[in-house]
C-alpha cells in the first residue's frame, strides 16, 4: 500500500511524499526509525490499484499461477511474506493486487495463512484452505502449495472439458431457436395473402403454423415476458433443496450425459479425498470436503453418510456399498488401499484413470450429441418447410 505523509527530521524541517510499505503500522514504524517526527500519515491508493466501479474479475487461472509462484519462491527459502510482496509487486489484476496485499498484512501481523486464505471464501475453497492449514502443521508449505497448484489445474481441466461439451448443443439449440423464430416471424407471413385466399385448403401442419407465426406476431410481449417468468422461476427453484435434488438427480440419471456427470463427480470428491489424506488432513474433514467439491448433492449426502460410518469404526469402502453412485470395481479398489494402508496412494491413481474416463465419455457424448441436435434441427426446419410448400402444390394443381 502506498501513504502520503509529512515529516518533521531532527532540525524541524517539515518534509511530503509518499512512502510504500505493508501496513500503516509497518509505515509508522519505519519513518520512526528513520529518526523522523510523523505530523501527517494517511494511506492512498495507487494509480495501478484503482479498481474502478466494476472490480476486475480473479480468475480460476490467477488463483493457480499464483499459488505455483507461491510454491517455488518458499521452496528456495524466501519468507511468505516477501513472496507475497513479490507477486504482488508484479500483478496486473488490480483486484488479485489488493487480495496479495490484504493477505501480506495479515501474514506480517501475525496471523495463520490458511485464517488470512479463509477471509476471501470465493477466491480460496475450503479445500484449499484446510490443505494450508495441514502444511502449517507439518511444516511443508513449499511443497503443499505446488501439490494445490496440481489440484486445481487438474479440477480447472475438468471443468473446461465439460463446458466444451456442452457448448455444443447449446450452441445449436439456440440457432435452432432463433432460425425458427426467423422463419415464424419474417417468412411465413409473407405467404400469409397466398395461403388466405377464398377456397384455399390448408394441410393441418400449415394452419398450425400459421397460428403459431400470427401468435408470436400478435402477443410477442406476452411470449417475453413468460420466458422471462420461466427463467426466473427455474433460477429460483434451482436454488432450493427441493430444486437442486431434482435437477442433481436428473443430471447424473438422464440419457447420454448422465454417466458424464456422474464420472465427473465421482473424479472430483476421489481427487480431493486423495489429495487431502496424502497431506495429512485428518480423514473426518477430508471425506467431507470430498462430498462438498463434488457438485451434487447426492454424492454430498453420501459421502456424509461415510463419514457417519466412519466415527462408527467402519470402513470408506464398506460405506460406499451401501450406495449404487460408485461402480463396485471403484469400491473394490478403495477397500484394497485400505487393508494396505496406503489408501491415499490408490485414491490418486483412481482419480488419475477416471480423469482419462471422463475424457473418453466426453468424446463419446459429444459424437453422439452432435447427430442429434443436427436431426431436431431438420425436423424442424424441414417441418416449417412442408408447412410452406404443401399449399403451393395444392394451389398449383388447382390451377
Amino acid at each position: 500500500m502506498n501513504f502520503s505523509y509529512k515529516i518533521r527530521d531532527p532540525k524541524g524541517r517539515i518534509h511530503e511524499g509518499e512512502l510504500d510499505a505493508p501496513n500503516l503500522d509497518a509505515a509508522s514504524q519505519q519513518l520512526r526509525q528513520d529518526g523522523f517526527a510523523i505530523v501527517e500519515l494517511e494511506p492512498i491508493e495507487d494509480a495501478d490499484d484503482g479498481e474502478g466501479i466494476f472490480p476486475r474479475r480473479i480468475t480460476k487461472h490467477e488463483i493457480i499461477y499464483v499459488t505455483a509462484q507461491l510454491a517455488v519462491m518458499t521452496d528456495t527459502g524466501i519468507t511468505l511474506s516477501t513472496a507475497l510482496q513479490g507477486i504482488r509487486d508484479q500483478e496486473e489484476n488490480p483486484t488479485l493486487k489488493r487480495v496479495l496485499g490484504e493477505l501480506q498484512s495479515a501474514v506480517e501481523s501475525g496471523e495463520d495463512f490458511s485464517v488470512a486464505l479463509s477471509k476471501h471464501p470465493k477466491l480460496f475453497d475450503k479445500t484449499y484452505v484446510s490443505l494450508i492449514r495441514a502444511s502449517e502443521a507439518t511444516g511443508t508449505m513449499g511443497e503443499m502449495l505446488e501439490r494445490i497448484a496440481g489440484y486445481l489445474r487438474k479440477e480447472t481441466e475438468t471443468v473446461g472439458r465439460v463446458r466444451a461439451a456442452l457448448a455444443y448443443p447449446a450452441v445449436m439449440l439456440v440457432v435452432a431457436v432463433c432460425v425458427t423464430l426467423f422463419l415464424l416471424t419474417y417468412v411465413l407471413p409473407k405467404f400469409a395473402p397466398l395461403f388466405n385466399r377464398p377456397g384455399a385448403k390448408l394441410p393441418g401442419i400449415t394452419k398450425f403454423m400459421m397460428l403459431a407465426s400470427d401468435s408470436l406476431l400478435l402477443w410477442w410481449w406476452a411470449w417475453i415476458a413468460c420466458s422471462a417468468a420461466v427463467v426466473v422461476a427455474a433460477l429460483m427453484f434451482r436454488k432450493t433443496p427441493t430444486g437442486r435434488q431434482a435437477i442433481d438427480s436428473l443430471k447424473i440419471n438422464m440419457p447420454i450425459m448422465g454417466t458424464m456427470f456422474r464420472k465427473v463427480a465421482i473424479s472430483r470428491s476421489i481427487r480431493t479425498l486423495g489429495t487431502m489424506l496424502a497431506s495429512g488432513v485428518p480423514v473426518l474433514e477430508a471425506i467431507k470436503l470430498s462430498g462438498d467439491v463434488s457438485g451434487n448433492v447426492h454424492f454430498e449426502r453420501l459421502w456424509q453418510d461415510v463419514g457417519l460410518q466412519v466415527t462408527e469404526g467402519n470402513r470408506i469402502a464398506d460405506s460406499l456399498l451401501r450406495s449404487r453412485l460408485f461402480p463396485r470395481m471403484l469400491i473394490q479398489m478403495i477397500k484394497s488401499g485400505e487393508e494396505t494402508g496406503k489408501l491415499d496412494t490408490v485414491m490418486l491413481k483412481i482419480s488419475n484413470y477416471y480423469d482419462q474416463e471422463v475424457e473418453t465419455t466426453l468424446k463419446a457424448v459429444t459424437s453422439m450429441v452432435e447427430p442429434i441436435m443436427i436431426t431436431v434441427m431438420g425436423v424442424v426446419v424441414g417441418g416449417i418447410g412442408m408447412a410452406l410448400l404443401l399449399p403451393i402444390f395444392s394451389l398449383s394443381k388447382a390451377v
